[in-house]
């Protein structure tokens, strides 16, 4: 298993500043042995004081490791397994109803396949009109005629009894019943053929008209499958969701956590950005004043990552032990949050849903362009595409037909690599430089406050 980086290793791997330099611009931990309070009370301090200080907190890694021995491994192995189960029951209903998707499209196709037919019969050009009324004429001969009549059907009796052997060639040759006097036939075939003629023109008018209601029929009910297959994946996600979260992340030689002892140690890490405001750093001096109206490429923020690493015993739903706070700085800027952010989501730590996009989506997304071609067919009423679309909500998209009018949803989609180029020389000496100490500056205000607050003198 491939080892697990930190956020701190990861942003001095993808910002070229921090890659050459080596470490955040401020460093500073605290060790907290927490009998008295609990874990949860230095979290939510820490959390309030960055929202005072009007920093934007995300929440970057959230993962614990529970002792086997310990109650707190066996109650959320109990939670863990039930929302495993009930989205099992989920998917597997998901599934039947995908089948009969599946099946719906099969007939659509046929349907589709038949009606072109009944379409070409129609058609000004004569050559493809003659083709489409012998491919009827040998569905009717095969489907119709053959399984109402056995022995007494027109082929039966063509290859079967003497006298009849011209009477399939003039059931393809003739159109019409009047027309079979025309033809040079005895007197038994043309009793035979005009019924059957007769036949064939009632049987090609009522079975289009049953084969069209019938393709608008199975188009609504393949909207209402989809509509279900839409809600199933909705639930469904949730409780995927919620069963990674309560895995436990493998530490096998982790000191601190023994087997038997009822243990539990938590990472979580937050990070507290804002964004250089360059009019006002101008006003107050602290760059040029001809920067005031500077228009750059990329804005700069201030960050504050914030790491928390806990021991603990579980007791009575609060967990007591020892916390360790590291409060770094850095400046990065907007190309390299892209980027963090997708190195995150490639990692372990980060809180990807990859067990949802492996079960749901990546199969449903190959019927997505079968189904549209029924659902959104020119002649249908038009109606809102998420509705239609059994998938969208999975994949965190609607209404791609509307791009032009919805702008902001096309550049959703960030490119397949993010390249994060070298500070020009103003970020360089000015942007990333007023950003590095602005951070470093909180960072140490935000210590100091809480060893101040929990009565803390000595701290490394």
């Amino acid at each position: 298993m491939a080892e697990i980086k930190t956020v701190s290793e990861i942003i001095e791997e993808v910002s070229p500043y921090y890659k050459k330099k080596g470490g955040p611009e401020a460093t500073h931990v605290i060790d907290h042995d927490t009998t008295a309070e609990t874990v949860e009370a230095i979290y939510f301090f820490v959390l309030d004081l960055m929202n005072d200080f009007g920093l934007d907190v995300e929440k970057l890694v959230d993962n614990f490791t529970s002792t086997e021995g310990g109650a707190h491994f066996s109650e959320i192995g109990m939670k863990k397994t039930r929302m495993q189960e009930e989205a099992s029951k989920l998917l597997a209903n998901a599934g039947v109803v995908l089948r009969s998707v599946l099946n719906i499209i099969y007939d659509l196709k046929d349907f589709k396949m038949r009606l072109q037919q009944y379409d070409s019969l129609k058609s000004k050009d004569e050559k493809e009109k003659e083709a489409a009324r012998l491919a009827l004429k040998q569905i009717w001969l095969d489907k119709v005629d053959l399984v109402q009549r056995g022995n007494s059907s027109i082929k039966a009796m063509a290859l079967g009894q003497a006298g009849f052997q011209t009477l399939i060639d003039a059931f393809l040759i003739v159109k019409d019943p009047k027309d079979v006097d025309k033809l040079d036939l005895n007197d038994r075939v043309k009793r035979i053929l005009k019924p059957r003629i007769y036949e064939f023109n009632i049987w090609v008018e009522q079975s289009e008209k049953e084969l069209r209601k019938r393709y608008e029929m199975e188009k609504t009910y393949l909207k209402s499958q989809v509509n279900n297959l839409k809600l199933y994946s909705r639930w469904i996600k949730p409780y995927l969701r919620a069963a990674q979260k309560l895995e436990s992340q493998e530490k096998q030689r982790e000191a601190s956590l023994v087997n038997m002892f009822n243990t539990i140690r938590l990472e979580l890490t937050l990070i507290g950005k804002q964004k250089l405001d360059i009019e006002k750093a101008a006003l107050e001096g602290v760059i040029p004043k001809d920067f005031q109206k500077l228009k750059t490429k990329r804005d700069y923020y201030s960050c504050i990552l914030v790491e928390f690493t806990v021991r603990a015993i579980p007791r009575q739903g609060v967990f007591i032990g020892r916390s360790q706070m590291s409060f770094k700085a850095y400046a990065l800027n907007d190309d390299e949050l892209k980027k963090l952010n997708r190195e995150l989501d490639k990692s372990d730590i980060g809180d990807v849903l990859t067990l949802i996009e492996g079960s749901t989506t990546e199969s449903l997304e190959q019927l997505q362009k079968d189904i549209d071609e029924f659902i959104n067919e020119p002649d249908t009423s038009e109606k809102p595409e998420d509705e239609s679309n059994p998938f969208k909500a999975l994949i965190g998209g609607y209404n791609k037909k509307k791009k032009k009018e919805e702008k902001p949803s096309e550049s959703k989609e960030e490119p397949k690599d993010i390249v994060v180029k070298p500070d020009d020389w103003i970020e360089k000496t000015h942007l990333r430089k007023v950003a590095a100490e602005s951070a470093a500056d909180t960072a140490f205000t935000l210590f100091d406050i809480y060893k101040k607050a929990h009565g803390m003198e000595s701290y490394t």
